[in-house]
């Protein structure tokens, strides 16, 4: 590990050879082969099914891990799995679906699917990417994760075989007598063959039965978002997978390390900075619960559980440090060297109640699921300078440009200069960063530089800060507003824990700011104080929301971003009802769909009003609408 404090260290680091010369590993394999052989009888990753310092937990040494994922390749192989066809895993976190995460790579592609998703969603990921086996939980008590796999397998033709993991193994008697006794039913409603996990062990752990080729190839497709059932699936080489490990290894993490990761391993935090870093490395990752920050009393138990593992590294995110510093220290954490987070941007207060509390800095990142992940960080021997995502890493390249649609360079920003952000380095794959050939139309900067869609700036450092989404922007009568204006100063208030600001739809100027916002447990406020709040504290009139609601919880996807499409089609709701019953109609907003081409659309009811009394209502808005359609017979 080397010294990373500046742009001078990384420059340095660059100085040492390009990327292509420096002789890392070829292929998945003989990345996780020479960590066995390096650190063999080490600890390498350990999985708890319960939250309990003092729970059940089982750990598998690096010469074990590498042992049963050759076990699982050779499964899947054996399944007729070649190094073009597709392993998808439906699963929470367990020592399973980390092997499944490594073996389907080395076998050929791996497809990590978000277990929280609907039926109809996984169906949707399964056919993009021609998944022709799928690992997923045997039926387990208190998850529907079985059941609703097998009705996405019946719309996925493509699928052979589906695999079963069953967690009872990592419970204790009583428990794990009862699980069989009250276990649910799983109808079969698929013809794909059925198969258990167990079966791995009957194939060789010491080789793999099938050549395992050196060039350079896709190894994994990620979704992106899928929560609107139109999945977009980004497609990583070997080569960014391992640059993700290899600057963990090079700037953080040293053998003696033990990393807890409460993230889940279908998103590219914990599978790329934080398992490739271990293998890389050699250090430990510890994954409590299959659910992660979700699971029961994790939150509760997460202080006991580092002085339980002498964790160093803690991996977070925004949400779920807000929901930790609600909780008092009950344990020794003085191991702790260090935090990262990632996925979301870290509301100053947020990095102040960790440090004060902990006496340790959160290292706050960035990087994207198109990039393979990482892309920059705070040095954590350096300045971290508040707001910013840090520097970039070795071999990584960062512009700030304006480009038109088809990607021409219109523009190179200046220093401070706000511009969408556009990224090279390993993790890019230039051209084909998505599995359909459209959606990577107008997406490269000269060919090359990834268009991340997010807005930033650089500073004279070379600190890359973090201004927005493009498709985040409130444009208010063609006056742009960032949303992170409002959220930073509504985060300011004691009683606030998050903050989402939006546009809501507006007759007269397009949009209008608003925000929603979630309060700090036990904590009390109106939003008649929060938006006076608002309007002491942001500069811009302009930004000062026009609404501001408090909800008990804000919607938040699985790695805790604040879910915005959610809070759009609120306010799209709120709007158009609010409009309606101010022209004395009975018409009201049922639901808000996604439409692949319109985006949010508001469906309405139809009530007593003539059609074109409606018409006249919500043609003032630039917002799609339509009726709804009359039930099938």
């Amino acid at each position: 590990m080397g010294s990373f404090a500046s742009l001078a260290d990384l420059k340095a680091i660059e100085a040492e050879g390009a990327w292509a010369d420096l002789g890392a590993p070829t292929s998945i394999y003989r990345f996780l082969t020479a960590a066995k052989d390096r650190h063999g009888a080490r600890p390498a990753i350990s999985f708890q099914l319960l939250s309990g310092p003092k729970d059940k937990a089982v750990t598998l040494s690096w010469a074990e891990l590498h042992g049963q994922v050759t076990q699982a390749a050779n499964l899947f192989r054996s399944l007729g799995i070649g190094e073009k066809d597709v392993v998808a895993f439906v699963l929470p976190n367990s020592i399973e679906t980390a092997v499944t995460l490594l073996a389907g790579a080395v076998a050929g592609i791996v497809n990590p699917i978000n277990p929280l998703l609907e039926a109809g969603q996984i169906s949707a990921i399964l056919r993009e990417t021609g998944a022709k086996v799928v690992v997923t939980l045997k039926a387990f008590p208190k998850t529907d994760v079985a059941q609703k796999v097998a009705e996405a397998v019946a719309h996925a033709p493509s699928v052979r075989t589906v695999i079963e993991v069953d967690l009872n193994r990592y419970l204790t008697p009583p428990k794990s007598w009862i699980v069989p006794l009250i276990r649910p039913k799983n109808p079969v409603s698929h013809l794909a063959d059925v198969k258990s996990f167990t079966e791995a062990k009957r194939f060789p752990s010491d080789r793999l039965c099938f050549d395992d080729p050196s060039a350079d190839r896709v190894a994994a497709y990620f979704h992106t978002g899928g929560t609107t059932g139109m999945p977009k699936v980004a497609q990583h080489k070997v080569s960014g997978m391992v640059y993700n490990g290899w600057c963990g290894q090079r700037l953080l993490f040293r053998e003696s390390d033990t990393v807890i990761c409460p993230l889940p391993m279908f998103h590219v935090f914990a599978t790329y900075p934080i398992l490739m870093s271990m293998i890389a490395s050699g250090a430990h990752v510890v994954f409590p619960t299959p659910a992660g920050y979700r699971g029961e009393g994790v939150f509760d138990n997460l202080w006991k559980l580092i002085e339980r593992w002498k964790c160093t590294y803690l991996v977070t995110v925004p949400t779920a440090l807000a929901a930790l510093m609600q909780r008092p220290i009950d344990a020794d954490v003085s191991s702790l060297r260090g935090a990262f987070s990632g996925s979301a941007p870290l509301p100053v207060e947020l990095f102040n109640r960790f440090e004060k509390a902990t006496g340790v800095q959160i290292v706050e990142g960035y990087g994207l699921t198109e990039c393979t992940c990482l892309v920059s960080v705070n040095p954590p021997e350096g300045d971290k300078k508040i707001g910013s995502v840090g520097l970039p890493f070795p071999h990584t390249h960062i512009r700030i440009l304006h480009s038109n649609g088809a990607g021409e360079v219109v523009k190179e920003c200046a220093v401070d200069e706000v511009g969408e952000i556009c990224v090279a380095n390993p993790g890019v794959f230039e051209g084909s960063t998505y599995t359909e050939l459209d959606k990577n139309r107008g997406l490269f900067a000269e060919g090359r530089y990834l268009r991340t869609g997010d807005l930033g700036r650089l500073d004279a450092d070379g600190y890359l800060f973090i201004t927005g989404r493009a498709k985040d922007l409130i444009i208010r009568g063609g006056h742009n507003i960032d949303p992170a204006e409002i959220e930073s100063a509504l985060m300011r208030h004691e009683a606030v824990s998050f903050v989402g600001a939006i546009g809501q739809p507006d007759a007269f100027a397009g949009e209008l700011p608003c925000a929603y916002v979630e309060l700090v447990k036990g904590a009390t406020a109106t939003p008649a104080e929060l938006m006076d709040f608002a309007r002491s504290h942001i500069h811009e009139r302009a930004a000062v929301p026009k609404h501001v609601e408090v909800l008990d919880e804000l919607p938040k996807t699985a790695v805790g971003k604040v879910f915005k499409p959610d809070l759009r089609r609120l306010a799209i709701a709120r709007v158009y009802d609010a409009a309606l019953e101010k022209a004395g109609l009975d018409t009201r907003v049922t639901e808000v769909i996604e439409d692949k081409k319109r985006g949010l659309v508001a469906v309405l009811s139809r009530g007593a009003a003539e059609e074109a009394a409606v018409t006249a209502v919500l043609g003032e808005f630039t917002r799609p609408w339509e009726w709804r359609k009359p039930e099938q017979p």
